[in-house]
């Protein structure tokens, strides 16, 4: 059923795309590949916010190609929220000679073509990429999508005893980077978050096990 859903989708946003340009997205998804993305916005409301800076990161073959990467930084056109700036440490001055939003969104196109799009809680980035993409092509992102958190936390979930309820597992970005013995690179940024991002799934994909709930040892 899911599969039927998802090629619905997928063949309807193809019918509605109003850039012909931009047809790539739909191509065969290259083999073992993804990219993975972060963005920084200017504030934690997907509505309000506006985009600030994306990072994102090739894998091919389960290996980090970082000498093809993504960093882009956007020229807002508002304040910044003061308690996102306590997180993503950008101010309006670090980013007023940034890209315009468009050319920003047209260039993470360019770099992410059909591949799968893998991120930690991607709904809130792709919200923010979608919200200026549509207006641009006519479309939101058809790429397929794979969220680090959801693989963790069944990966957590795959010794627990069936027919219990579920126990509370820790979901935080440095908590799971911890747990996996990956190195927490210093400075909170969108390229630096992608790149963490990419440790983490090639490690969930490559037979990483998980602690049993309640093993701290």
């Amino acid at each position: 059923m899911f599969g039927f859903w998802w090629q619905w989708q997928f063949q309807w946003k193809l019918s509605r795309l109003k850039d012909p340009r931009y047809s790539f997205l739909f191509e065969t998804v290259p083999d073992n590949e993804v990219v993975c993305f972060d963005c920084e916005t200017s504030s934690l409301n997907p509505k309000k916010a506006q985009l600030l800076s994306i990072g994102a990161v090739k894998i091919s073959n389960n290996k980090i190609l970082t000498s093809q990467k993504l960093e882009l930084f956007i020229k807002p056109t508002a304040e910044i929220d003061h308690e996102s700036i306590k997180v993503h440490r950008l101010r309006h001055i670090d980013v007023e000679n940034g890209l315009d939003v468009d050319e920003a969104i047209y260039k993470f196109l360019d770099f992410i073509g059909s591949r799968k799009l893998v991120g930690y809680y991607l709904e809130f980035d792709v919200a923010m990429i979608n919200k200026y993409m549509k207006p641009l092509v006519g479309i939101t992102l058809p790429n397929q999508q794979v969220d680090i958190s959801g693989l963790y936390y069944h990966k957590k979930l795959y010794h627990y005893p069936a027919g219990l309820p579920h126990p509370h597992i820790d979901l935080r970005f440095d908590t799971i980077m911890e747990e996996m013995g990956l190195p927490v690179l210093g400075k909170h940024d969108a390229f630096n978050d992608a790149l963490m991002t990419a440790m983490i799934y090639i490690k969930l994909l490559n037979g990483w096990t998980a602690k049993k709930i309640g093993e701290y040892a």
